[in-house]
């Protein structure tokens, strides 16, 4: 004997399926756990038809997430992919005449910029209450200062303006920096990048009703700038204004988006929405 132990058949058998966590005598399928998938003897929720954990309830579309953080997910229209602004057109300046297209915005390697005078960007389609990415980045050139850096806005439903400007070490009225609701709320912090670095935004927006003429209730909007949040749930007083407040004015339920041409060249990429859509 060279003092090796032997081992049985058995022996192995028994020493692998405990390192797969099955004990002697029992089966993987008897480790199988299961669960109910539903109830229906089970109290009704406040202010829901459902029941606490109802059988009967409606479960959630499938939506598959974006490859990686930031690309759209598989429920999203994709409004620009870098190459082309097939769904957008151009809405000219006061004075300014029409093509009827995109084209004076500059396509780039990836993105478009502004053209100053070419008009706003404006989706071909419209939208109401939506989850909205985009990704921006201002000059790095710095050729003045305040509102002459970087600026230019979302505009959803074309009128509510979440501001888009250089903040980075860039002094101006705080309700006209960058994740602004411009005119009315500066963002809750300053997430802002150097200039010419890619940030992001991610927008949540409900668009207002109106009953009768009169808002029913106003729009409200949540705003992530970098992973950061800056605008949480906030109402949104009023359309879009500078050095006014202007009323509300009732509209359709779905408007078109823009991106504000403010004659600096600031670009664009990776913009997609999702139409948000209620439960069950």
């Amino acid at each position: 004997m060279n003092g090796s132990p032997k081992w049985t058949a058995a022996a192995v058998l028994i020493l692998v399926g405990a390192a797969a966590g099955v004990t002697c005598g029992q089966s993987a399928k008897e480790k199988y756990r299961k669960s109910p998938v539903g109830y229906s003897d089970t109290p009704v929720l406040p202010g829901q038809k459902w029941k606490v954990h109802d059988i009967d309830r409606p479960r959630p579309a499938v939506v598959t997430p974006g490859a990686a953080p930031g690309q759209p997910p598989s429920d999203a229209i994709v409004l620009f992919d870098g190459k082309d602004l097939s769904k957008w057109t151009t809405q000219p300046k006061k004075n300014k005449s029409s093509k009827g297209g995109a084209s004076g915005w500059k396509l780039g390697n990836g993105y478009v910029e502004v053209a100053g005078g070419a008009g706003d960007l404006v989706t071909r389609e419209k939208f109401g209450d939506i989850q909205l990415h985009v990704e921006w980045a201002s000059p790095t050139e710095i050729t003045g200062d305040s509102q002459w850096r970087g600026n230019s806005g979302i505009l959803i439903m074309s009128r509510y303006e979440i501001q888009v400007l250089d903040s980075y070490n860039n002094k101006t009225y705080a309700d006209g920096q960058a994740a602004a609701v411009y005119g009315q709320w500066p963002p809750l912090v300053n997430a802002s990048r150097k200039p010419g670095e890619w940030q992001t935004y991610d927008i949540i927006f409900e668009a207002p009703k109106f009953q009768a003429g009169k808002v029913a209730r106003p729009a409200y909007v949540t705003v992530i700038h970098n992973g950061v949040v800056a605008q949480h749930h906030q109402e949104i007083i009023a359309p879009m204004a500078h050095r006014i407040v202007k009323p509300y004015e009732p509209h359709g339920a779905e408007e078109p988006l823009a991106l504000q041409d403010h004659d600096t060249p600031v670009r664009y990429r990776n913009i997609w929405v999702r139409r948000m859509k209620g439960r069950d």
